[in-house]
């Protein structure tokens, strides 16, 4: 198989980082977003969303969508679980990673693509009051965040898990779409420190 990759992409990445947490090593096809290479015939065959990543399996056959991706991989691999266990935690981790992926990296994405200049080829059209609009949208869901965190050392618990590489990959991203972190956000901090001392975090 082999994996088909965006580079600093948000999306791309959170599979990077998921595969180095496993341990699992699949072979990288890396694809130039910058020269719109994912919007060429080769990643279209296999996505016709023209989105990355793309898993395809030895059989010609591909798998999208980042968090597909990292299932399936968590049921080849179940150790270390990433997914959570039990029934509750399966679930703890499902609620905190769409939250995080509705709430922030959704908002984050926006201001990036509606405001920075890089993006004005590829999102059109641009609405600059969109991207402005969303900008709040993430500091208030900080804020939440910051609360669980007070109370838990990982975003879904006592385990590291995939919201945890979301809510990495969401903060990271905010540097490029030009958001400033709230001050004040204290657990926030802490544990960002902490996820972005993990050796996954430069996959």
């Amino acid at each position: 198989m082999k994996l088909f990759d965006g580079g600093l992409a948000p999306n791309p990445r959170r599979v990077r980082i998921f595969l180095a947490e496993k341990g699992i090593d699949v072979p990288l096809v890396p694809v130039d977003m910058a020269a719109f290479e994912h919007r060429g015939d080769g990643v279209t065959a296999r996505n016709p969303l023209q989105r990355l990543p793309v898993l395809e399996f030895d059989d010609g056959s591909v798998l999208t969508e980042s968090v597909a991706i990292c299932r399936y991989f968590e049921e080849r691999h179940p150790e270390p679980p990433l997914f959570g266990t039990g029934a509750l935690g399966r679930a703890r981790v499902e609620e905190w990673n769409r939250r995080l992926e509705l709430n922030l990296l959704a908002s984050v994405a926006a201001a990036f693509r509606h405001l920075h200049p890089a993006m004005r080829e590829w999102e059109v059209p641009q609405i600059a009051s969109w991207g402005e609009a969303n900008k709040p949208k993430a500091e208030a869901f900080l804020r939440i965040l910051d609360a669980r965190l007070s109370e838990n050392r990982f975003v879904a618990g006592e385990a590291f898990s995939i919201a945890d590489i979301t809510g990495l990959v969401a903060i990271d991203f905010m540097k490029p779409a030009r958001i400033a972190l709230p001050e004040g956000l204290v657990h926030v901090r802490r544990w960002h420190a902490e996820m972005s001392a993990r050796p996954s975090a430069r996959a």
